[in-house]
């Protein structure tokens, strides 16, 4: 951690009156960092003795020793700051033990480390700002607006008087009762012409175009065949209020935080209204698919419709070589997950209640994120069924998927259905640009026939270029998990280079699970994993898997491509790539970075999807990556409570109900810096203003 100020050290100096002969009783006591970084710790003491116990937030020089404790404590605010940034003081506890000369127990003590937050301050308002010289101030009150009416509805005593008076053919005017000739000879004294009178009910009309809408009232009421008069006033549309989000009710969808950290709500009201009319298919070049997965029934096409297995080995989990079959297989003996159901199941699960397929089986399962939209996935099946292929094999597939013709043994296959969209969630570490060229020609080639693959960065955490994601004619898609606060950061795993464009979804990590999301299962708390389909080799039947990884990550991001295509946002490889990046929630340093590229994609933003929300808010974020959101109050002041470090600032609004202020297509202000330490403990900013 970079500390940018030298700090003049708090010491505690602890000493006994008079000779020690024994070890001393290590008492409890209090340790008053107040806004210091460290202090020294000093206690006179005979024996051995033994730090067993320090918080996450807090360092201590040393650890165990023999004779007087001389050590430093350190504290690391950022690292116990809760995500609403609102404790003023941080409080933790050191424990501490020690052993007398000759070996016996001697004590233990409880040292309470106190540390003052710093103070970072401000208030967000959204006050218009405009110039010109044709605006004053009103000396004189403005009177009140009057009313529009819009002619006459006039209610007769019966419906014979009504009927005299409508433009129809009638008997003689001898025929007509006195009131109904009463009604009629009004209406003509009025100069209402027939085109004038309109049947509104039994017993009523409307009068339109009256030049003297007060007169033509008075002489109305007058009339004794009339049982009333009343203006036709107008009414005006009231304020719009926002849409609602759509929140499926499939059982584990709950579970899939990422939909809604995406603004997806959103885009499924947008889908309501329709305007997702064009199909389109996602190629999913993976483990292959389980077809009798109830939650994916009706959306894949068929061995039949195109589907195939490019692998040219025997040995490779189903005991043959290319076909038109790309089940991913079960027999005897595995446990690995079906990778390529899982990623499947991201873009194109059902919605909805599912057929029945074995006992305790979900009815509902998950959702994908096409809904309504007529996408379907290719299964094209590349890795075997220990997760791996070859350079050979995902050329193949890639040529396939966009329409290629590809010769497998002695049978040459092409796709009927080339795909708009590809997902490639594979690829090997230690593979060079050289090497990799063969395979990146294939994806250039691909992109030229109007193919945009999206590949996953890599799982390694390093900043090694993945193949085929590195390809210069590929997307690059890393990975985000959540904070504390709920909002999205890098991933560790996820690996970070120049060649990574995008960002979205992948889960914390089955290694190192994180519980943000607040999802539980079965009363336990549920990691920030992506849910999807999977299977069940065990049992051989369908179940739901939680992965992470950029495999993950990279199918999020197919999906908004196939979603913008779908719509008629955009027509071709280089447009969505374009509305991608432009419409990405920029996250890390401002720009385009190696963590993140462009930032996370934005379903909401992308699609034009209509308000679902309308909350302002303000987002902090430090350079470690921590983001804080610390609350309103009805005049738009905020105060947060924060550690050490530097910090970005930004208020705006939030429209897709995704807890995030002030992206790209929403209100926000320009975003401020401020730097918190104990050489300014305290920063007021001002005004944040939000404009559109």
């Amino acid at each position: 951690m970079n500390r940018r100020f030298a700090l003049s050290a708090l010491t505690l100096l602890l000493t006994a009156c008079g000779q020690i002969e024994s070890a001393p009783h290590l008492s409890d006591r209090t340790i008053d960092l107040g806004t210091r970084l460290s202090a020294e710790v000093r206690v006179p003491l005979q024996g051995r003795w033994e730090i067993s116990r320090v918080p996450d937030w807090l360092d201590v020089s040393g650890r165990s020793g023999t004779g007087d404790i001389a050590l430093t404590v350190t504290a690391h605010r950022p690292n116990a700051t809760p995500a609403a940034a609102d404790q003023p003081q941080l409080r933790g506890v050191i424990e501490v033990s020690s052993t007398r000369p000759d070996g016996t127990v001697g004590s233990t003590a409880r040292w309470t480390v106190t540390a003052d937050q710093y103070r970072l301050s401000g208030r967000v308002t959204e006050a218009p700002a405009v110039g010109g010289q044709d605006l004053h101030l009103s000396q004189t009150p403005t009177p009140a607006p009057q009313r529009e009416v819009r002619g006459l509805i006039v209610t007769y005593r019966s419906a014979a008087n009504r009927d005299a008076v409508l433009p129809v053919r009638v008997s003689a005017q001898a025929t007509l009762s006195a009131g109904a000739r009463q009604a009629r000879a009004t209406l003509d004294a009025l100069g209402i012409a027939a085109a004038q009178r309109q049947p509104l009910s039994e017993r009523s009309v409307v009068l339109s175009g009256l030049s003297d809408v007060a007169q033509a009232q008075a002489r109305l009421a007058a009339d004794p065949a009339v049982l009333s008069v009343t203006p036709n006033v107008v009414l005006h549309a009231l304020a719009t209020p926002a849409a609602t989000p759509v929140v499926p009710d499939d059982q584990y969808a709950p579970l899939q935080w990422a939909f809604p950290l995406m603004g997806y709500g959103a885009v499924w009201r947008d889908m309501d209204a329709g305007g997702y009319t064009r199909p389109v298919t996602v190629a999913v070049a993976d483990s292959g698919v389980r077809y009798d997965h109830p939650d994916l029934a009706g959306q894949l096409w068929t061995p039949q419709e195109g589907a195939l297995d490019v692998l040219s080995g025997t040995d490779n989990g189903d005991g043959d070589g290319p076909d038109r079959d790309p089940t991913d297989p079960s027999f005897a003996g595995r446990k690995t997950e079906s990778h390529g159901t899982h990623v499947t199941g991201i873009i194109v699960a059902r919605w909805g209640q599912n057929a029945p397929s074995c006992a305790g089986c979900s009815p509902t399962g998950v959702v994908g994120a096409s809904y309504k939209a007529p996408i379907k996935v290719l299964p094209i099946r590349v890795l075997d069924a220990q997760g791996n292929t070859d350079l050979a094999d995902v050329i193949n597939a890639v040529r396939y998927a966009a329409g290629l013709p590809v010769k497998l043994g002695e049978q040459v296959y092409t796709n009927p259905h080339p795909a708009q969209v590809l997902n490639l969630s594979l690829g090997g570490e230690g593979i060079s640009p050289a090497e990799a060229q063969p395979m990146c020609d294939a994806v250039a080639q691909a992109r030229e026939r109007g193919t945009l693959t999206f590949a996953a960065a890599g799982n390694s955490g390093t900043g090694q270029p993945y193949y085929p994601a590195a390809c210069p004619a590929a997307v690059a898609v890393g990975s985000v998990t959540l904070t504390a606060a709920g909002t999205p950061t890098h991933a560790t795993y996820s690996n970070h280079y120049a060649q990574v464009q995008l960002s979205a979804p992948g889960g914390s990590s089955v290694l190192a699970p994180t519980y943000y999301a607040g999802g539980t299962f079965g009363g336990e708390p549920f990691p920030d994993d992506i849910v999807s389909t999977g299977w069940d080799y065990q049992k051989d039947e369908p179940n739901y898997v939680a992965m992470a990884g950029t495999s993950q990550a990279t199918p999020q991001v197919a999906a908004v491509a196939a979603l913008l295509l779908s719509k008629g946002v955009t027509q071709g490889p280089d447009d969505t790539l374009a509305r991608l990046t432009a419409t990405s929630t920029d996250l890390g340093a401002p720009g385009r970075d190696d963590f993140y590229g462009f930032g996370m994609v934005n379903a909401a933003a992308a699609l034009g999807a209509p308000a679902v929300s309308n909350t302002l808010g303000v987002l902090l974020s430090d350079s470690q990556g921590h983001t804080y959101r610390p609350a309103l109050n009805a005049l738009g002041h905020f105060t947060a409570y924060l550690g050490e470090g530097d910090y970005r600032v930004l208020a705006g609004r939030d429209l897709d109900a995704n807890g995030l202020f002030g992206e790209a297509h929403e209100p926000r202000s320009q975003a401020a810096q401020a730097t918190l330490s104990p050489a300014q403990p305290q920063v007021e900013l001002g005004e944040l203003t939000v404009k559109p």
